[in-house]
């Protein structure tokens, strides 16, 4: 049974660092306030030379380098952005071309904060399909274009930041002890666009927008969202939450990482927590935090992992990989 096995991981940061209390001369709050209500400390934000196709290459890169691979390796990158950096062609040619490749594929995919997951189970497809044998699955953000920096509910949230992988086929036995990609859920609904959205696009406006967001509802309507494809991707895999080493989550809010972990009965000890470090930085935010738990050495070969976001749509899934 052909498997995705993961083969490197890589993150890439914008050089400028924001304090929560760089905040403090521009809207009404404080390190205090932020840091009690979502656990974030700092962000990333990128310069105007840094964009989301810089950002994805650099992780794409220190993916590779870590999977011993090259660019000649790779088959197809896919690239889960909700900041392009046009409006066509994808992002993700864009970083085929960085990456000087003239060979394969690339594609970008809108899932926006559940991006990464969606574009990990795609690539999943494409290598259990025979389509391709290597996949670079970046995620990759440059939030900072789209906030409105007088809007103290949003603009100490978001980040920017890219994180990588490389997926390659692999042989399983089809059981739950295979490395890779194992069982995944994903969902969405529209019925949910007002809480969580850009207000411009170039079919209505014709502008960029700036992101808007209710942030009561999302947060009421998250964690019963997230404890649905999970417990949907446990089923599917036939495990527990007591099967899992890791517990790698959207980085949105401390307090929905903390509640849906709680909900779901995975041991504190056992969840990955970047948010304090990067804020929310949408696609990047899973493969940044996983990146962060490979590099230290917590997360292993032969680990269960488990993966999970929701975004704007809204839009949430999960992911379950044997690393």
């Amino acid at each position: 049974m052909i498997r995705s096995v993961v083969r490197g991981t890589g993150a890439a940061l914008p050089r400028r660092i924001m304090k929560n209390a760089d905040f403090e001369g521009m809207v009404e709050t404080s390190d205090e306030w932020i840091a009690q209500r979502t656990g974030i400390r700092q962000r990333h934000i990128a310069a105007d030379d840094e964009t989301t196709a810089s950002l994805g290459e650099a992780a794409a890169r220190a993916a590779l380098a870590n999977a011993g691979l090259t660019p000649d390796d790779i088959d197809l990158i896919v690239l889960a952005t909700s900041t392009p950096n046009n409006t066509f062609p994808a992002t993700a040619v864009e970083i085929q071309n960085r990456l000087g490749m003239q060979h394969g594929f690339a594609f970008d995919m809108q899932a926006v904060c559940s991006g990464f997951v969606y574009a990990v189970t795609t690539a999943d497809l494409y290598i259990r399909g025979g389509l391709a044998k290597r996949v670079l699955v970046i995620g990759s953000e440059t939030f900072s274009r789209i906030l409105d920096w007088s809007d103290r509910s949003t603009c100490v949230l978001f980040g920017d930041g890219a994180g990588a992988i490389v997926l390659e086929a692999g042989e399983g036995d089809g059981t739950i002890a295979d490395r890779g990609v194992l069982a995944a859920s994903l969902r969405s609904d529209g019925t949910h666009k007002e809480k969580l959205f850009v207000d411009g696009g170039p079919s209505t406006t014709g502008t960029v927008g700036h992101l808007r967001m209710e942030g009561r509802e999302v947060f009421k309507h998250a964690v019963g969202m997230i404890t649905d494809v999970i417990e949907a991707t446990f089923s599917a895999a036939g495990i527990t939450a007591d099967d899992l080493d890791w517990f790698v989550p959207h980085q949105a809010n401390k307090r929905i990482i903390d509640a849906s972990a709680k909900k779901l009965g995975i041991a504190e000890q056992k969840v990955v927590v970047t948010v304090d470090l990067h804020g929310n930085t949408s696609a990047a935010s899973v493969p940044l935090a996983l990146s962060v738990a490979v590099a230290d050495g917590r997360i292993k070969k032969g680990d269960l992992v488990l993966l999970e976001a929701m975004g704007g749509g809204f839009t949430w899934g999960a992911v379950l990989v044997r690393w």
